[in-house]
């Protein structure tokens, strides 16, 4: 699905993202992680043309996007909901969610309604702007706004940041119902473990630039999570 080749990244003199390979697999849910710092959104920025590599390539399916700019990616099938939502405050839910249309390939001028039905609290306040939603409903919007542009891929980065325990929860039983039911391919940025081991098949560990580990959940063990993963 999605394939990412010898992938370098520099700030000035700075290297962040190290001869990196990584494979996402079709119809999985894979979780990236890391601790902070590590260059897991630097690498998600490179994904969607915000940041340009220094070298490599990065492929979704047979198209390589590596060249393509933001504006060029957007209709490639790639829904990305970025750390901190970054939804438009003084725009309304419906107007969050309108955005994504022209670029969906059958051109349907409605919202889905399958957005709605995901999540219900968008539809009884799709007249309020986005800016006076609470963050667990922001979190969904940002979602929906993803899922509006019909894409193949998924990219979440980090969803249940500053999210109230009962808003997690939804949003992990709709990354399960998107993922299994409807055969979406998710790559979760993530650092809750248990939400982790609820939602993923497979993982990536990041350290330093560098991909140290993946594998299965079954093997995400202690000793990965000690190394790698705990503050």
């Amino acid at each position: 699905m999605l394939s990412i080749s010898n992938l370098n990244q520099f700030y000035g003199e700075s290297h962040t993202l190290w001869d990196l390979d990584i494979e996402i697999e079709e119809g999985k849910c894979t979780c990236l992680m890391g601790r902070n710092g590590v260059g897991k959104t630097t690498l998600l920025n490179c994904v969607m043309g915000l940041i340009q590599p220094a070298s490599g390539s990065i492929k979704l399916g047979d198209k390589d996007l590596t060249s393509l700019s933001a504006e060029q990616r957007a209709p490639s099938g790639i829904g990305y909901v970025p750390q901190g939502r970054q939804i438009f405050p003084m725009l309304t839910v419906e107007e969050n969610l309108q955005i994504g249309l022209p670029i969906r390939k059958d051109k349907k001028k409605q919202i889905p309604d399958f957005i709605y039905e995901l999540f219900p609290v968008l539809h009884e306040m799709k007249h309020r702007r986005g800016g006076d939603l609470s963050g667990g409903q922001q979190q969904q919007l940002a979602i929906g706004r993803a899922l509006v542009l019909d894409p193949k891929l998924l990219i979440l980065d980090e969803p249940t940041e500053g999210i109230q325990p009962n808003i997690v929860q939804e949003i992990g039983d709709i990354i399960r119902k998107l993922n299994k039911d409807i055969g979406l391919t998710v790559l979760l940025v993530e650092q809750k473990l248990p939400f982790v081991r609820r939602t993923s098949d497979n993982f990536i560990i990041m350290d330093r630039g560098r991909k140290v580990a993946m594998g299965g959940l079954e093997e995400l063990n202690d000793d990965l999570v000690r190394e790698y993963l705990t503050v």
